[in-house]
């Protein structure tokens, strides 16, 4: 049984931070960073079943051309989404009467598909354009809390971009979901996604403070490793998904994320209508599913 200081309940039975039972939620969830925008998703539904709101989680249910969908807040940065993807897959994968792990035949694997925002790191992956998730790189500490198993080239590829970058601490390199990316990735461009611990100095950014290696961008642009499987490089960055596909991995779900690139770190643009290049990924991943 697990006791209740792990897997802590609200008064009405709900799961503690996402505040939502396990009806609440459907097998294909689509997260958005910014609560705002899960109505930019859910107005697209042809019906909405249910809403609910606590702290930045916003979650609205509904069904698009008869599917039923779940699309959900997470707000920013990897320590939320250790949050999520552990309270997504309590409500499917754990009996809240009991307090016990369901036996493996009945675990479910959820689809969760990240609709976000992203800079670009190369030139020629132009503001506007949709890019789908291969490979995440997590510059964050959270893998340094759980078991997970990287294959030979994530492993070859982390400890590379460690000396490149003289990191003190390794980074962690995971596969996103094949299955999701050959249905919804079709004429996106196909990218490995750099998830910083911050917006500022994590990407490079220096407003009044200086960087630690003022050629940091420069580095991550330049990044290549090697391998019977092709040229590596990295393409963007933002600030979540190396923690979906690292705990999707964990946990059994299929995770990808799809990226609007808003910004062009090589170029200096940002995007004049970033609300347009989020809502055409939105359109496009719906008609998709």
């Amino acid at each position: 049984m697990i006791p209740s200081s792990e897997l802590i309940l609200n008064p009405d039975g709900s799961i503690y931070h996402l505040n939502l039972l396990p009806d609440h939620i459907s097998d294909t969830i689509l997260t958005v960073g910014d609560p705002g925008r899960v109505a930019q998703v859910s107005r697209h539904f042809d019906s909405v079943e249910f809403e609910g709101t606590h702290r930045e989680f916003v979650t609205h249910v509904g069904y698009y051309r008869g599917k039923r969908l779940t699309v959900l807040s997470t707000g920013m940065g990897t320590d939320n989404i250790d949050i999520v993807m552990n309270e997504l897959d309590a409500l499917v994968n754990i009996d809240f009467m009991a307090r016990t792990v369901r036996p493996p035949e009945e675990r479910l694997s959820l689809r969760i598909i990240r609709l976000g925002t992203s800079g670009s790191l190369q030139a020629d992956v132009p503001v506007g354009s949709h890019l789908a998730t291969e490979h995440a790189v997590g510059l964050d500490s959270l893998m340094q809390f759980y078991p997970l198993m990287e294959t030979g080239l994530e492993t070859e590829i982390a400890t590379q971009l460690q000396q490149s970058l003289a990191l003190p601490f390794a980074p962690y390199v995971v596969r996103g979901s094949d299955l999701l990316r050959e249905q919804l990735g079709a004429g996106m461009v196909m990218g490995n996604t750099v998830t910083c611990p911050g917006f500022y100095g994590p990407q490079g950014r220096s407003l009044r403070l200086d960087l630690r290696q003022p050629d940091y961008i420069a580095r991550l642009q330049n990044f290549q490793h090697q391998s019977a499987e092709g040229a590596f490089r990295l393409s963007n960055f933002e600030m979540e998904t190396a923690g979906y596909y690292a705990l999707g991995r964990l946990l059994g779900h299929e995770v990808l994320s799809l990226n609007a690139i808003v910004a062009n770190r090589a170029t200096g643009e940002f995007a004049e209508n970033a609300a347009a290049v989020v809502d055409e990924l939105i359109e496009k991943t719906l008609q998709r599913l």
